[in-house]
């Protein structure tokens, strides 16, 4: 028990850590446009906040809350529709940011508006991964990915390896598609490396206490929300600590840019929320 809490937990600081350093999504997007202000507390609530949302995502997709899906399904169009006036107005806001380098650090320690900002950071990096409901589905196909690639090469995984498969199948009946990363596409790739299949080492699950299923899920997804907060404390660190040595024209425009980007992602999550409307009128 104590090899697979101590695996699942490396496996899931690994997994949020390196999943979380695209650059092109809007929590990226929204700590890089406010450590280019200089904004390093709002940066790290807005992180905690963040990660807090993949954290739930993370564990009902792993301990098979799937079930849950059914009735959250038919929200989704408007959990979309939400989330995309969400972007328009972060990335409109983005956009109309004008940079006052030399004065940054006064406007900071002053502003009490500022100050007030700051204490909503945790709740608007929270709903923005919580309004966005493809996080659910990319959170188990990549869960599926890391914790069937795990148990191929002999490792200990609690059960949590077969357990994935059975949601990612629970989640294919619903949609009427496969989930893309399945298990038996997993392990074709994994055959190339002649490894044994999760079929052959399975952990007779009997064995376990019937509570240890809900504690290594905790520990996986706690352990993936704390590899991302680490990723983006390092990433707004190193931008606070050195944007002052990039120049302020460069840094406008790449801002602005972001905040395009944002309005874009926004575009997306209401073009996907007219198409689903669409299709419940038919």
């Amino acid at each position: 028990m104590v090899e697979s809490l101590i695996t699942m937990s490396i496996a899931g600081f690994l997994t949020g850590f390196i999943f979380s350093m695209p650059i092109a999504g809007p929590i990226s997007i929204m700590i890089t446009s406010n450590a280019l202000k200089g904004r390093l507390r709002y940066c790290n609530l807005f992180n905690l906040g963040a990660s807090f949302g993949d954290f739930i995502y993370v564990f009902i997709a792993v301990y098979g809350l799937t079930k849950l899906y059914i009735f959250y399904k038919p929200i989704i169009p408007y959990i979309f529709s939400f989330g995309s006036l969400l972007l328009f107005f972060l990335g409109y806001k983005i956009f109309k940011t004008k940079f006052d380098i030399e004065h940054l650090e006064d406007k900071i320690h002053l502003s009490d508006k500022i100050k007030k900002r700051e204490r909503g950071a945790f709740y608007t990096g929270f709903m923005i991964n919580f309004l966005n409901p493809t996080l659910f589905i990319g959170w188990l196909t990549s869960s599926l990915l890391v914790i069937s690639f795990i148990a191929a090469l002999g490792f200990h995984t609690g059960g949590l390896a077969i357990k994935v498969d059975q949601n990612a199948k629970e989640i294919s009946n619903i949609e009427g598609k496969k989930i893309e990363s399945n298990h038996d596409s997993v392990i074709k790739k994994l055959d190339n490396f002649q490894l044994l299949k999760i079929k052959e080492r399975k952990v007779d699950q009997t064995v376990f206490p019937a509570s240890f299923h809900l504690a290594i899920s905790i520990c996986y997804a706690l352990f993936i929300a704390l590899g991302s907060i680490v990723w983006f404390y390092l990433l707004t660190f190193l931008i606070v600590r050195y944007r002052q040595r990039i120049n302020i024209k460069i840094i406008s425009s790449f801002v602005k840019s972001l905040g395009v980007f944002l309005c874009f992602i926004g575009a997306y999550f209401g073009y996907q929320a007219i198409k689903m409307f669409i299709n419940l009128k038919n």
